[in-house]
């Protein structure tokens, strides 16, 4: 049996960790060994590692200090292919291969538009990421981007495409559905009650939430409507205070991570992504398939790839919180037909994505 080795420095509640899980699982599923290796096992997603996928903990407190122990596993273990996702693993991956001396593949996964990652970055290591990238990307394999658009940022970064693969991520698995039947406890979604807009991401710069409340406003001024935003993050003190600044505090809810956000995607009346940048935003597929309407910057990269180009959800320009509301309001209006934003979102299933990964690792 072939055996993969997954590598994450934890399991936090991110798109690129969960889409690691569906992966592993659907390797599992055709008879692939799984190993998730973990610098630290933590994270709201512990609880949601696949059956049959063997849990390898580092158990590093600094993150850097879990690389002897990375070593040695690759060298007992010697899995057919090691793959990494996310800028500090992907490093940590291609490190430990080189040190461990074994003939594993290396394969390393961008799940972001790297250049504008780095332009938007406080720390300063997510600065310099694209330099780290330049200098140890090269040592792996395959480099996986999740979009076109991600692989051509590379290619403006200075990377020869030779190496580099597109493979959509997998967002449509078997159990989507179910969870977007379960119930939702909260008033909003009662009959009744005014439209509710959502969002869904990490609190963070990157998602550009504070446009999505200003174009919220706009909207609330025309008619009664609600904005709920599901996710944690560094910038919530910020947004709060912007809610409260704009006297929305009774119509805008962030109420945290939540496990199940797909069953409020399918009760909502318009998703909007206000990103800066992606890689490919994995929300707005899944919005997509819930059936809710959708709405989006056009930002690099993914939701024009996504979208095409407008065909399933209107594209704004990134920051722009008039021509957000304006398109929310479109979308209340005019919403795409359910039938057809499923149809093209069924394109992101997980078979497809596995197909796609199992070519790249060559198992």
């Amino acid at each position: 049996m072939s055996r993969v080795a997954f590598f994450l420095t934890a399991l936090v509640g991110g798109g690129a960790e969960k889409i690691m899980l569906y992966l592993a699982r659907g390797l599992v599923e055709q008879g692939i060994a799984v190993d998730l290796v973990l610098a630290k096992a933590v994270g709201p997603y512990l609880s949601e590692i696949p059956a049959g996928v063997e849990l390898v903990d580092l158990k590093s407190k600094r993150l850097l200090l879990c690389l002897p122990k990375f070593v040695q596993y690759l060298k007992q273990k010697q899995p057919a292919a090691l793959l990494s996702a996310v800028g500090d693993a992907n490093f940590l991956a291609v490190w430990a291969k080189r040190l461990a001396g074994v003939p594993t593949r290396a394969v390393v996964s961008v799940h972001n538009t790297l250049s504008r990652e780095a332009k938007n970055a406080t720390q300063f290591k997510r600065r310099i990421e694209p330099y780290m990238a330049r200098l140890f990307y090269p040592w792996a394999d395959a480099i996986v981007t999740v979009s076109k658009g991600a692989a051509e940022d590379l290619a403006r970064l200075g990377f020869s495409l030779e190496k580099v693969e597109t493979v959509y991520n997998p967002v449509i698995t078997p159990e989507f559905f179910a969870k977007v039947a379960q119930p939702v406890e909260h008033p909003w979604f009662l009959p009744g009650e005014p439209p509710v807009i959502l969002g869904v991401g990490r609190l963070e710069v990157q998602k550009d939430f504070p446009t999505l409340i200003r174009g919220f406003a706009l909207v609330r001024q025309q008619r009664p409507v609600r904005l709920m935003i599901l996710g944690e993050g560094s910038a919530r003190s910020a947004l709060e205070g912007l809610v409260r600044e704009l006297g929305l505090e009774a119509d805008v809810a962030l109420p945290g991570f939540v496990a199940n956000p797909y069953a409020y995607m399918a009760r909502s009346a318009v998703f909007v992504l206000s990103s800066l940048f992606e890689g490919l935003p994995t929300v707005l597929i899944e919005a997509m398939a819930a059936g809710v309407p959708v709405v989006s910057t056009n930002c690099e990269s993914g939701p024009s790839e996504i979208l095409e180009n407008g065909r399933y959800g209107e594209l704004v320009p990134v920051g722009d919180s008039q021509a957000l509301a304006e398109a929310i309001a479109r979308a209340l209006v005019s919403p795409v037909d359910k039938a057809a934003l499923q149809e093209k979102a069924a394109e992101f299933s997980l078979a497809r994505a596995v197909a796609g990964y199992r070519k790249v690792l060559r198992v």
